[in-house]
């Protein structure tokens, strides 16, 4: 039988547990730090584009009852 190949993640955690405690320690908090980051840059993203369709006039407005009745009327075309 052929050798079986460690995903990608267990290859990462094989040589996160070689690390000292210490530096365990510092690898997530920085991991950390950058998940925070990349969502703040998805969230400014989405903003962006929302801003942009607002601007443009392709937003729209409603309250959550407009929606239902938007959505439901989309999904009966549909049918």
């Amino acid at each position: 039988m052929g050798q079986v190949t460690a995903s990608p993640l267990q290859q990462a955690l094989d040589v996160v547990e070689n690390l000292s405690p210490e530096d365990q320690e510092t690898l997530v908090e920085l991991m950390q730090r950058r998940l925070v980051e990349r969502r703040r840059a998805e969230i400014d993203h989405n903003a962006t584009v929302t801003l942009q369709a607002v601007r443009k006039g392709k937003a729209q407005y409603g309250s959550v009852e407009d929606l239902k009745r938007d959505l439901l009327s989309r999904f009966e075309k549909v049918l």
